[in-house]
């Protein structure tokens, strides 16, 4: 049986082509036999969903969606515009918001994920002090990492990342004042706080499709270095992906430096670019 179909990001220059960035990946699922489709992904983020599709394809089948981030209220628009076409999505809308904000993954993995807490925002405007240090309370003190439902601005260590205490109020609203700034529009959900852990040496990456391992490997950061969880580990988090109910996830793992293995983030596939060197068929051959 054929993978897909897939619906990729079209080239905002040569709108009957697939986006560059995706182009090659599409080629090889289409000698695999999938049906590719096409859809304007500016236009979908700018709230046209109606009119970002051009061409939808599998007629009826469910479709799987290759591309850029959507923040989740946009992906609602895209499962209904597909719906008024007679089309489905793999992953509905809630399953998507489940596997790529961390509010909605958290749950299944908590134990084997940094401690966190979360409480909304808007663009622009982040949340008082004073709500800050009620949401981060069951924390306690000790270093934390502030980020939003989906992305951190690690880049940005010291002034929108790492805050030293989470006793210290001041420091902490100042870290995530910065970081919902720097994020601008494209900030997802509100604001993250988790418990910092001193994660040593590269992360892994695993891709879940239907509950199950297909490829274990070097993260996009450290594409040289691969480590591989200890079975038992990749066993306990199969368990928890199959049960957060999602057809095809991503975690990033990595180990302590007192030698625990810990879920760092969980994604939704279909929004995580394979690694370099990766054939498509080995994780992608397995959407059907």
């Amino acid at each position: 049986m054929p993978p897909g179909p897939f619906l990729y990001p079209a080239d905002p220059l040569r709108p009957r082509a697939v986006d560059e960035a995706f182009r090659s990946e599409a080629q090889r699922m289409r000698a695999e036999g999938a049906e590719v489709g096409r859809l304007d992904h500016d236009a979908l983020l700018a709230g046209g969903a109606d009119c970002s599709l051009s061409s939808v394809p599998g007629d009826g089948a469910a479709l799987w969606y290759r591309g850029w981030m959507v923040p989740v209220p946009r992906y609602r628009e895209l499962e209904a515009a597909l719906d008024r076409r007679g089309a489905r999505l793999a992953v509905g809308a809630d399953a998507y918001a489940r596997a790529h904000e961390l509010p909605g993954w958290y749950a299944q993995f908590e134990g084997i994920t940094p401690a966190s807490v979360w409480c909304a925002a808007e663009p622009g405007r982040a949340p008082e002090a004073g709500e800050l240090a009620r949401a981060v309370a069951p924390l306690g003190s000790g270093r934390g990492i502030v980020k939003d439902f989906v992305k951190s601005r690690k880049h940005e260590w010291r002034e929108a990342c790492f805050v030293p205490d989470l006793a210290d109020t001041g420091a902490l609203h100042a870290v995530a004042a910065r970081m919902v700034g720097l994020q601008g529009d494209f900030l997802a959900g509100g604001v993250v706080v988790r418990a910092y852990e001193d994660l040593q040496g590269p992360e892994a990456r695993a891709w879940w499709v239907h509950g199950r391992p297909v490829s274990v490997g070097a993260h996009p950061d450290t594409p040289d270095e691969a480590p591989y969880p200890p079975r038992a580990f990749l066993e306990e988090v199969a368990g928890r992906v199959r049960a957060l109910g999602h057809p095809f996830v991503v975690t990033d793992l990595a180990c302590t430096a007192d030698g625990r293995w810990r879920v760092v983030e969980v994604g939704d596939g279909q929004v995580t670019g394979l690694p370099e060197g990766t054939d498509p068929e080995e994780v992608l051959g397995r959407l059907v």
